[in-house]
């Protein structure tokens, strides 16, 4: 059996009945995926008779060489940047399609499955105009982190951190789905599902909002460089450009509001599994938890980074919160006058 026999919400939530008696399935999966290869009806039984959670943690697993081996061979480290903005959607939607093979009800996990493809689909235009799927495109904190680690260290930290942790993290943050999954048969969709949808497509769009502003001041600021001349109908003067980092918009309330609306996305699917199941926590948030962790990592290196090159940037990480809006001192919105006394 694939799936637990649950009576009641908080019962989805308990490991020892929904994740730990499924767990010896990974060990066959392999072997029983060899064996019936060749044979569509027998995968698609085998798909239905695994656990959705342990075929998809399988799945994530199985990407881990191909992303190690890839990567060492291109000696470009960026191979999960790639499909950062995809595999979450792929393992939700899985999810998605095992509740239909089922004949589950899936009010509340199609609902989710449109916000995630809205994820990715906004996701993944924004890496796609950096140039993130350019040949040889890289993620520049890569190679600087490569001038201070030696190559043999920097292999372990590629199989461990960058092939593995991040492929298990693209799919944890998917586990409350399963949750959802569980609770589907047990829990009825209210009218609180569609404040939860709401919330997730406002952090989405709020992300949206956050990267046009920065892509417009990037650019704007790429082509005063090149020309050394304001293009026409600039929104920034050339002391907001030659300073480096926009200061303006979402970016003079938080330094990465897109960031806080990344992160919001996957806390509030966390949050909507605990509301259906009754419960304050449960073990899906795994997830989401160390995704902020990996965000709170990347931010202080990129910020690390950012400080040395922009001398400016330290003044504004004293005005400007990381994440959240600062709601004290000497209030929102002083940073930029008080760069434009600086600059006087």
């Amino acid at each position: 059996m694939a799936l637990p026999l649950l009576k009641s919400a908080v019962a989805c939530t308990d490991f020892s009945r929904t994740v730990q008696p499924y767990i010896p399935q990974l060990n066959d999966l392999p072997q029983q995926i060899y064996q019936s290869a060749t044979d569509p009806q027998a995968l698609k039984q085998l798909y239905l008779e695994t656990s959705p959670l342990i075929s998809a943690f399988a799945f994530s697993l199985f990407l881990v060489p191909i992303f190690l081996v890839s990567s060492e061979i291109n000696r470009n480290y960026s191979q999960v940047d790639r499909v950062w903005s995809l595999l979450p959607t792929v393992y939700n939607l899985h999810y998605v399609a095992y509740a239909h093979a089922k004949g589950l009800p899936t009010q509340r996990l199609d609902s989710l499955a449109i916000i995630s493809s809205v994820w990715s689909a906004r996701l993944t235009y924004n890496y796609w105009r950096k140039g993130g799927y350019q040949i040889g495109s890289e993620d520049y904190r890569w190679e600087i982190l490569r001038k201070y680690i030696n190559p043999p260290l920097f292999f372990i930290f590629n199989i461990f951190f960058i092939s593995l942790a991040q492929s298990v993290l693209l799919f944890s943050v998917t586990m409350p789905t399963y949750i959802l999954l569980l609770a589907a048969p047990i829990a009825q969709t209210q009218m609180t599902d569609a404040l939860f949808t709401q919330v997730l497509l406002g952090c989405v769009f709020l992300a949206f909002v956050a990267d046009q502003q920065q892509w417009t001041f990037q650019t704007t600021k790429h082509s005063y460089q090149s020309t050394a001349k304001l293009p026409q109908n600039s929104k920034f003067s050339a002391q907001e450009l030659d300073r480096g980092f926009r200061t303006t918009g979402l970016w003079s309330l938080s330094r990465h509001p897109n960031f806080l609306a990344e992160q919001a996305v996957w806390v509030t699917l966390y949050a909507w599994s605990c509301y259906v199941t009754q419960t304050y926590w449960n073990w899906s948030g795994v997830g989401a938890v160390a995704y902020l962790i990996l965000f709170q990592a990347s931010t202080w290196f990129t910020e690390l980074i950012t400080g040395r090159k922009y001398p400016d940037y330290k003044i504004y990480q004293q005005k400007v919160g990381k994440f959240v809006p600062k709601l004290w001192g000497q209030g929102i919105g002083d940073f930029n006058k008080d760069l434009a006394k600086k600059e006087r």
